[in-house]
């Protein structure tokens, strides 16, 4: 049976490349780019800020909860003195670690900030939201090592997010913000447009958030939809489905095309089941860091106008109730993962509930049961920062 899947594969896969080469390549993606976007639009947008404002404003939970975490961390203090670097070296593991914690940092406190001023009207958050970013604008030159393309979509997809909310609803001016945007194109944009197909999916998905996030803050609608289209490649490759057939889909352009290589990227896990992710009998950990940035660039999708929901709300529905199911303590089957798994989930459900069930009505309980119990959900000093504030049961 393996060896005639295999051969199957192999034989549907020469036709699919015949096929292109008869048309002349693969048919275009249309365009996924608004005409103008939206602004602020990265993650968050003008109208969520103000729901989760006024529920604050009005000592309403869980909102008034997570506001008090944020305030209260020391990504909001108004004494943090950033760290910047010319060069910021990241190996695996972040071994060396030179600069990468410390970018990693100062980019979600320049976000906290962002977020500090837009619910008090503090300027003072404001200014240092923009003193974080301008000292990192005005130091750094490149990325380098192994890590340098995770890297850059770590810090690349927290970034935009502080430099939209300051950058459009600040009026104290910020006369940097050419420069933090050169930037944005020069060092960050060049590490993730790219992708990167033969990676553990979380690193490209992460990479994708940065470049989508990027490319608003940018306008720049054609580096918009190049990230789309690895989005939509990356995700079918990500969280399996039972209408993939008997093996998940391959990363596009990776050369993983035959059963053996196939089951090998996936941990080695040879049954698929709805929601099952490539990182599951990794860990939960780098799995929920894939899940949430598949979430967070639907989500800066609808804010766009263009909203991908529908093209990945059914993997992204299952990938969820999957892992919460363990997480909330599911016996392990002996299929999966041998029969252990590494949960540690943390703290990325609230955008993908809220999208899911609060707008869209689909009934996740697994996931709100999660979700609900892990509020509110801080930061993981990686590129999650502050989503109960943010999204919890926000409408808008």
């Amino acid at each position: 049976m393996a060896r005639t899947r295999t051969a199957l594969f192999s034989v549907l896969a020469l036709l699919a490349g015949l096929l292109s080469l008869q048309l002349g390549g693969p048919a275009p993606r249309a365009t996924a780019a608004p005409a103008a976007f939206t602004h602020p639009g990265v993650l968050v947008s003008r109208a969520q800020l103000d729901y989760a404002r006024s529920k604050v404003r009005a000592g309403q939970q869980p909102w008034k909860a997570a506001y008090d975490d944020m305030m209260g961390s020391s990504y909001a203090s108004l004494s943090r003195t950033p760290r910047p670097r010319a060069v910021v070296e990241c190996g695996s593991s972040s071994n060396p670690n030179h600069g990468c914690t410390e970018e990693r940092q100062d980019a979600i406190a320049a976000y906290t900030d962002a977020l500090a001023w837009y619910f008090t009207r503090d300027s003072r958050y404001a200014k240092k939201s923009i003193e974080i970013m301008d000292a990192w604008s005005s130091t750094i030159t490149d990325h380098t090592n192994s890590n340098a393309p995770l890297q850059s979509g770590w810090s690349g997809a927290t970034w935009p997010r502080a430099a939209e909310i300051i950058r459009y609803t600040y009026d104290g001016g910020w006369p940097g913000a050419g420069r933090f945007a050169t930037m944005l194109r020069n060092v960050y944009l060049p590490e993730v447009i790219n992708g990167a197909a033969t990676k553990n999916g979380n690193w490209e998905l992460v990479m994708t958030e940065a470049a989508i996030g990027i490319s608003v803050f940018l306008d720049d609608r054609s580096s918009y939809d190049k990230a789309v289209g690895t989005y939509l490649d990356r995700v079918p490759a990500y969280v399996y489905l039972t209408a993939d057939g008997d093996l998940p889909k391959p990363p596009a352009d990776s050369g993983i095309d035959t059963e053996s290589e196939i089951i090998k990227y996936w941990q080695g896990q040879s049954t698929f089941a709805d929601g099952l992710a490539q990182e599951t009998c990794r860990d939960f950990g780098h799995t929920g860091w894939g899940i949430a940035s598949i979430a967070d660039i639907a989500e800066t999708s609808r804010i766009q106008g263009q909203d991908l929901y529908p093209k990945i709300q059914d993997r992204l529905r299952y990938a969820l109730g999957f892992h919460t199911a363990y997480e909330n303590g599911a016996a392990v089957p002996s299929w999966l993962c041998g029969g252990s798994v590494k949960k540690g989930l943390d703290q990325v459900t609230e955008v993908g509930f809220n999208a899911l069930h609060n707008r869209l009505g689909i009934s996740m309980s697994n996931t709100q049961k999660y979700t609900e119990a892990h509020r509110p959900s801080g930061t993981d000093n990686y590129f999650n920062a502050w989503t109960t504030l943010t999204h919890a049961d926000n409408p808008s």
